[in-house]
């Protein structure tokens, strides 16, 4: 079954332009608006627009939910969801004041004992979510969780009580890691990038670099992409590949890897576009609308990556 219902377009269209065609045909207004200011019209009005989108996944209690991440459907706040509304508003350079206090306080509110976000609450039970998101009774510590947003907090100069005991335990978690997951990787990178500890972040950044490559995490080049198992749980596609761990060359993941296999990964990410314009999602699809509303933010990344390094795009 066709993935979005989008008839083929010409390949002698770039690939923004193919990228904005597929936007503008499937997204979600947020997407549609974010779209909008990274490539069309960017400035205040362009951010204020943003702004006004995400503001409807907002809740009373400060954090976000209305499937702001497709996976976990249902009006609930979650960490996750309000974690991706941090993304966007650090995206659009919006990330800090009363706004960001308030959901420091509802981030608060849902942490576990010692300080770090469960990657899902309780109070998803009941509302429809992804067969691979387990919902547990009690909330349980999530490097996944807290580290991309205690490293996002920290970028913008946020300092709020929660920061503290966040920030250790993001850093008791990584400097501890025996053996993790792409995700769980990529989340820790997250958190190092921005980490006030310059010294302390690089040297954790060497030693999980040496275990993403030990434990072959890394799809390294397009031609053994069956070298690298995937990790439990994933889908036969789901291979993570040099740009999936370093977005951007000044991300300290970068230096995992040489020139050539980034290229060799950014080449593959220019390669993965659909002829409907779009990138595809690698992991488990379990329901049509959340595979729809991915997509595009999907899309966008690709094209935040790609232009990162200085790929062109038109």
């Amino acid at each position: 079954m066709a993935e979005t219902g989008a008839s083929p377009l010409p390949p002698t269209r770039s690939a923004l332009t193919r990228a904005e065609h597929f936007v503008w045909l499937t997204a979600r207004v947020l997407e549609q608006r974010r779209f909008a200011y990274h490539f069309i019209d960017g400035g205040d009005g362009g951010a204020d627009a943003v702004e006004t989108a995400l503001a409807a996944y907002r809740n009373e209690d400060d954090g976000y939910g209305h499937a702001l991440e497709p996976d976990l459907r249902g009006p609930t706040s979650q960490p996750l969801h309000t974690a991706h509304a941090l993304h966007v508003l650090d995206s659009i350079g919006r990330c800090g004041g009363q706004r960001v206090e308030r959901v420091c306080r509802y981030l608060t509110s849902v942490s576990t004992p010692d300080g770090a976000l469960p990657a899902v609450h309780p109070s998803q039970r009941g509302y429809p979510a992804a067969p691979f998101v387990p919902i547990p009774d009690t909330p349980t510590s999530s490097l996944l969780a807290t580290a991309p947003v205690v490293g996002l907090l920290h970028r913008n100069e946020v300092w709020h009580a929660w920061l503290f005991r966040a920030t250790d335990f993001c850093w008791q978690a990584i400097e501890s890691l025996q053996s993790t997951h792409p995700y769980e990787a990529e989340a820790a990178v997250a958190f190092l990038d921005s980490a006030p500890d310059r010294s302390r972040a690089q040297t954790a950044a060497d030693r999980l670099g040496r275990l993403v490559r030990d434990q072959n995490l890394v799809a390294l080049t397009p031609a053994h992409l069956k070298d690298p198992p995937v990790s439990p749980g994933y889908a036969p596609t789901e291979h993570h590949f040099p740009h999936n761990f370093a977005p951007t060359p000044n991300s300290l993941a970068r230096a995992w890897f040489t020139d050539e296999e980034m290229t060799h990964s950014l080449n593959l990410l220019t390669t993965q576009q659909h002829p409907d314009g779009g990138w595809p999602i690698t992991w488990h699809q379990w329901s049509p609308t959340p595979t729809q509303e991915s997509r595009p933010r999907i899309t966008l990344d690709a094209l935040l990556t790609l232009r990162a390094y200085g790929r062109p795009l038109t």
